[in-house]
């Protein structure tokens, strides 16, 4: 079985099972509200299972269950401490994920034990370093809302049907092709939350998409010091690279606080340490939080033409003063560019997912453009995308990928990939095949027919500094000649037949007395 067809697969499995968890809560509310209830008890099972599972094995030796350890006062301290030091939090043994299912399939739950429990894991990190990640991580699970119910009977009933649906779904995250977090947050938006006036694109990148990211800025790496992501999203881009190389420190920032939460859900789904992840809830352009710190490898799917405030004050912050110009209000695509740039570590590498008119737009954007090229030769290659591979938008998109000590200094990669994709049921899908052929013309950096493009500094300048794609890669297919003298006798002879059936009609019509 090749990845994409175990990602189609467990894909499929996930959906199934969403499918059934959001036809319990359907009618009670909003869709898009829903969602935060399925993803937070998703990983709310997740965090028990990983307390019983380090409980289990720290008690291995002894011979005793979690659940009589915790009776016993100095098994109990000793447990706390090893859990706390280990993965930052504990759970009870009454509180955990298979406690509540057992209490469901006995007839004896409450919500307000689910309550409870979440309230109690919180408060497990008060003091320690794990504090804050998990300072509010619950907060859009709301389990007093009247929306699960007019009184606790039926809100216990409903998240029951949840908590056992959510019981049945695969847990299988060493042989796991998919981001279950973040491919279940895509699938509900998609299905489910269309009038939520969100757009998953702009906190979830598809898989294959990701994949490319991740193997262009860890090509010659096995190990990196941190990766960096400054419009994190649901931390999916990030996780992913840890897919191709050994990455010691995650860092970014999401300026939406459900999104921010669901990233640090995401990096302790992925067994990614409190200590090794620091994910911050602001806006990275207007108050960024990490501006002290150069990155190994920096990967962005930023919100593509965002409004901004292109302020004066911004000529003076050291991430955009020098290029004498700031992005336009209307667009702040080269804004999240010059940002990326400034955390690039002199031997890393950058990777970022952006709309096309960054290729070619003038005025302020065009000088940017012509800075990074001209003055800095930072941008490495132009790497076209098909459209319709986000959800939420249709355009076709484009890795840009810059280096500050670039090994091919006299020239810049274009390769055009937008009619290399599968034709899906709402959105097209890279293949396998497109990935690798994508990722093998980057590191062979080789110029083929239709399809790629090593162009010279000169060519660029003499493009004027536009990165518009066609303008080096020329995708022209020659048609077949037509023959106009043939196109004529048919034309003829469909003349000669008109004017026959003519006739035929008006015998007819004479015949009838028309």
């Amino acid at each position: 079985m090749t990845v994409i067809e175990k990602q189609k697969e467990q894909q499929s499995q996930l959906h199934t099972k969403l499918w059934a968890i959001a036809n319990d809560l359907r009618g009670n509310m909003e869709a898009n509200e829903f969602k935060n209830y399925i993803l937070g008890l998703i990983f709310y099972r997740y965090l028990s299972e990983k307390v019983e599972k380090r409980a289990a094995r720290l008690l291995a030796e002894d011979e005793i269950s979690y659940e009589e350890a915790w009776e016993n006062e100095e098994y109990r301290e000793a447990l706390q401490e090893e859990l706390l030091g280990e993965i930052g939090y504990f759970v009870e043994p009454k509180d955990l994920f298979s406690s509540l299912l057992k209490s469901i399939e006995d007839a004896n739950f409450d919500i307000e034990m689910l309550q409870g429990a979440i309230n109690d894991i919180t408060e497990s990190t008060i003091g320690h370093e794990s504090q804050d990640d998990f300072d509010h991580l619950f907060d859009d699970m709301d389990l007093r809302s009247t929306r699960l119910g007019r009184d606790v009977n039926s809100r216990s009933k409903l998240i029951a049907k949840v908590i056992a649906n959510i019981a049945e779904i695969q847990f299988d995250h060493e042989d796991s092709e998919i981001d279950i977090l973040g491919d279940a947050y895509e699938y509900l938006i998609s299905q489910f939350a269309a009038n939520a006036g969100k757009k998953a694109g702009e906190f979830y990148t598809p898989q294959q998409v990701s994949k490319i990211l991740a193997k262009i800025v860890t090509v010659g790496k096995k190990d990196l010091k941190d990766v960096y992501d400054p419009t994190c999203g649901s931390g999916s881009l990030l996780l992913r690279v840890s897919k191709e190389a050994n990455v010691r420190k995650f860092y970014g920032q999401e300026l939406t606080s459900t999104t921010y939460n669901l990233a640090r859900m995401n990096m302790l789904l992925h067994d990614v340490s409190y200590q090794n992840f620091d994910i911050r809830n602001d806006d990275t352009i207007e108050d960024p939080k990490h501006l002290e710190l150069k990155f190994d490898a920096i990967v962005a799917n930023p919100p593509y033409s965002a409004k901004w405030s292109s302020d004066d004050k911004f000529l003076d912050d050291e991430r955009f003063s020098a290029y004498g110009k700031l992005a336009p209000k209307s667009k702040a695509d080269f804004t999240f560019i010059q940002h990326m740039i400034y955390h690039l570590d002199d031997k890393g590498t950058m990777a970022v997912v952006l709309p096309h008119g960054v290729l070619f737009r003038g005025a302020a954007e065009g000088v940017i453009r012509k800075y990074l090229i001209k003055e800095k030769n930072y941008l490495d290659a132009v790497i076209g995308l098909p459209g319709n591979i986000f959800f939420g938008t249709t355009i076709p998109t484009v890795i840009l990928v810059f280096k500050k000590c670039r090994e091919n200094n006299s020239d810049v990669l274009f390769i055009d990939s937008s009619n290399d994709f599968e034709k899906g049921k709402n959105q097209n899908v890279l293949r396998e095949c497109d990935v690798n052929k994508i990722i093998d013309t980057y590191i062979e950096r080789k110029t083929i027919d239709k399809y790629s493009y090593v162009a010279t500094m000169k060519e660029v300048e003499e493009n004027d500094y536009n990165l518009n794609i066609p303008r080096y890669v020329d995708t022209f297919e020659e048609e077949e000649p037509i023959d106009i003298e043939d196109v004529k006798g048919k034309i003829q002879k469909l003349d000669d037949e008109i004017l026959e059936i003519d006739k035929e009609l008006e015998v007819f019509s004479k015949e009838l007395g028309i």
